[in-house]
């Protein structure tokens, strides 16, 4: 007798990026008969619903809301603390949802590195079957192997292994475990569970299966990462996609050549600086600007009739008018803007996006300049040089022909179950 298909917990942390990706799996797995229940934040609950899936709300607006106006989250050295500050009341809670939930305990849960311990618990309690991570970004996975970028350092190529493998030593106990492990024993030794050791290695290892939302060609599979590990492609997905340009926009795009596109994405509720360079920048080059934001405030009050600020945009309808697109580097956007085949220049802030504009620029098709380094002029001159070198135009077209994102999702879900199959 065929065995019937497990209900599937997609759960996600984070921003709507981070959300995206996921709610492109559980369409995916929804769309071939499955049961599925996405659990995200209150803030995204809508959105989640809007694509026609099942949501359970995690938190609390306010308190989501709280966590971006933080202005640490955005800081190189300071956002794993700012984000992991209650991050046992958040794994709490994730694990509070999937015992209420009462799904079967063939259940599987796929998610978000983040939630992978409030996961990993729940399976040793018996309440799932099966623990997935899907891992966005190639610097969501430890190794020690080239390209080895650890925030806004990159590592030479001609360091031993030996004083790699101390490094990232001295990052988990110096930064990253001090900060985890506290508030993930705290929730295991209330369920009467063995502590963990490193947080970095739990987060690897703890699942069954780990997913590789990026492509082989963008990132190729290292010695050192977790196995069985299954390679996918970048999952892009937008909810308001397919809804047509708001008219002010239509009409400034109509009205010229194509503009530089600049967003320091969704989250980011701290990214004044970063607009007012992008401003002069753009006036200093006498380019076209679309500046990206979901808060206005961010915004230069005064803008020239060059340069439109819109809310949001989903950027799959944006960029092929778009003559390049200065970004943070999340995951996401950096995607966006590899199928769209335009040029990009991102300008990290904090978190993977220093490991994506590494790797941009290591293919050719983009330059990077962190953030902290902006200024207008540094801007305006970094811009004109990708504008300026059409390597960066050509080998972006060249890129673009990789993409066939919906036909390699749908075989990534059904490689996922046929992996999950054969699972112990």
């Amino acid at each position: 007798m065929p065995q019937a298909s497990p209900h599937y917990l997609v759960i996600t942390v984070g921003s709507t990026g981070d959300l995206h990706p996921f709610v492109s799996l559980a369409s995916q797995l929804q769309a071939l008969g499955r049961t599925v229940t996405v659990l995200t934040h209150s803030y995204h609950a809508a959105r989640v619903e809007a694509a026609g899936l099942r949501c359970i709300a995690l938190g609390n607006d306010e308190d989501y809301l709280a966590l971006l106006r933080n202005p640490d989250i955005w800081h190189p050295q300071k956002s794993f603390a700012a984000l992991l500050a209650n991050y046992a009341d958040g794994l709490r809670e994730i694990g509070m949802a999937i015992s209420q939930l009462g799904a079967p305990a063939s259940s599987v849960v796929i998610c978000h590195p983040f939630a992978v311990p409030a996961a990993a618990i729940a399976r040793e309690q018996g309440l799932v079957a099966h623990v997935v991570a899907g891992i966005l970004a190639p610097s969501n996975l430890k190794t020690c192997h080239d390209p080895l970028t650890i925030g806004p350092l990159s590592v030479p190529s001609w360091v031993p292994m030996s004083w790699r493998r101390a490094y990232w030593r001295l990052v988990e106990r110096g930064w990253i475990d001090p900060v985890a492990l506290g508030e993930i024993n705290t929730l295991r030794r209330e369920q009467g569970l063995a502590p963990v050791a490193s947080f970095m290695n739990h987060l690897a290892h703890a699942p069954d299966l780990s997913l590789a939302l990026f492509p082989d060609w963008f990132a190729p599979t290292q010695p050192d990462w977790p196995q069985p590990l299954l390679r996918g492609d970048f999952p892009l997905f937008e909810i308001d996609a397919g809804q047509p340009l708001p008219n002010e926009l239509a009409a400034f795009l109509a009205a010229g050549e194509p503009p530089l596109v600049f967003t320091a994405g969704t989250g980011n509720l701290h990214a004044a600086r970063f607009f007012a360079c992008a401003l002069a920048a753009s006036q200093r080059l006498g380019q076209r600007a679309l500046l990206l934001s979901r808060e206005r405030a961010q915004i230069p009050a005064e803008l020239p009739a060059s340069v439109l600020w819109q809310p949001y945009v989903p950027l799959a309808q944006l960029l092929p008018h778009a003559t390049a697109l200065v970004h943070h580097g999340g995951i996401g956007t950096t995607a966006e803007a590899l199928r769209a085949g335009i040029p990009q220049l991102i300008t990290p802030f904090a978190w993977d996006q220093f490991d994506n504009g590494a790797r941009i620029a290591a293919l050719g098709c983009g330059l990077r300049l962190p953030a902290s380094r902006l200024s207008p002029a540094r801007l305006a001159r970094t811009v004109e040089n990708l504008l300026k070198e059409p390597a960066f135009r050509e080998r972006s077209t060249t890129l673009r022909g990789h993409f066939n994102p919906e036909a390699e999702n749908q075989a990534l879900v059904a490689e996922l179950e046929r992996a999950l199959a054969c699972l112990p």
